[in-house]
């Protein structure tokens, strides 16, 4: 039997550590032989967000076992118990398999497990773990990283992703399928972190682009270029190159490709048009287009994008009873100009 020690401290977030209680805390019924002999492992106990829980095991336990989850770290801004890194540390080298749950990579990258190694966090804590451990290979587009004896997940939703990865590997494809639809999820997502990092436009400020944003916004379906937005700018093409670094990160054609691609993820989610219709809408120009640069952003094609998000963002029909279509290529399109945006990392 696989022995799963969950390493619970203080500080700690409640919905990883929940989600891997209810993965490996008992099988489906359907699952027939021996599951996971789960132990949560703590110094003390511990309050893990507005609950207090008590651990069966202290952190020596660890050493014990056959896999380790260390669930998410909540603060990131200050280094993890020296306690539960040196445990991590230590069941690794004693042999298990170590993964962590969001923010948890925070604790395997304290314990040097993540040196020399591709691994992943919540994509909102990406840059801070690389800045803080800069010898780790740091991926923001995935939903998990499995380096063996070594596993990070993205955040959140992606945690159970990861859960199933290890059943899967465990138990196979079939087991991890019962287990998924017990729990009512999908037992492997596409595509990687991407589909859920909203990527708006800068705030409207003093800065040289402010007023080239919405203009920009508003005529996506218009074959723009470079030269096109240094003329409404009222600069050369190297200087707006220059603004545009500073102030969003990426380049005016890697940031107007992210905006063409996002306004095709709102359009796939809330509109009935054909990907043709939508490819025209974003100024992609044809299908091909739009799917080949869609797939190499995000992560799935179109289609599967559509049907991963449809049913939750579908509108409701309107008084014709009909659901709203796509607007007509060269219909201008208002969104809102908000946040502090980067593209993505090629065009």
């Amino acid at each position: 039997m696989n022995t799963v020690a969950l390493a619970v401290t203080d500080g700690m977030l409640h919905f990883e550590l929940a989600l891997a209680c209810e993965v490996f805390g008992s099988a489906p019924d359907a699952v027939p032989g021996p599951w996971y002999d789960l132990a949560l492992c703590g110094p003390a106990a511990v309050r893990v967000g507005p609950f207090r829980l008590e651990p069966d095991h202290g952190l020596d336990r660890l050493q014990r076992a056959d896999t380790v989850i260390v669930p998410g770290w909540v603060d990131v801004d200050r280094d993890p118990p020296a306690d539960l890194v040196d445990a991590v540390r230590a069941a690794h080298e004693a042999g298990a398999r170590v993964a962590s749950l969001c923010t948890g990579a925070f604790v395997l990258a304290a314990a040097g497990l993540l040196d020399g190694k591709r691994a992943t966090t919540h994509w909102a804590h990406t840059r801070a773990l690389a800045a803080r451990h800069p010898q780790v290979e740091v991926d923001p587009d995935v939903l998990y990283v499995d380096n063996g004896s070594v596993l990070t997940s993205a955040g959140k939703a992606a945690a159970m992703d990861l859960c199933l990865h290890l059943v899967r590997l465990d138990h196979g494809s079939s087991v991890a399928n019962t287990v998924a639809r017990h729990l009512v999820v999908p037992p492997h997502r596409d595509g990687g972190q991407a589909q859920f990092v909203t990527t708006p436009v800068p705030a409207p400020d003093n800065h040289p682009l402010a007023e080239l944003f919405p203009w920009v916004i508003e005529r996506l379906d218009h074959p723009l270029t470079v030269e096109d937005l240094a003329r409404r700018a009222r600069m050369s093409s190297r200087n707006l190159g220059r603004h545009f670094r500073s102030v969003t990160g990426t380049t005016p054609l890697q940031w107007l490709l992210i905006q063409r691609i996002r306004h095709a993820q709102e359009l796939l989610e809330t509109t009935d048009g054909s990907i043709d219709i939508i490819a025209a809408a974003t100024g992609m120009g044809t299908a091909t287009t739009l799917r080949r640069h869609f797939n190499r952003t995000v992560g799935v094609p179109p289609d599967t994008y559509r049907r991963t998000f449809r049913s939750r963002t579908r509108p409701g029909p309107d008084d014709s009873g009909q659901h709203p279509a796509a607007p007509e290529p060269g219909a201008a399109v208002q969104r809102p100009v908000t946040g502090a945006g980067a593209g993505p990392r090629s065009a």
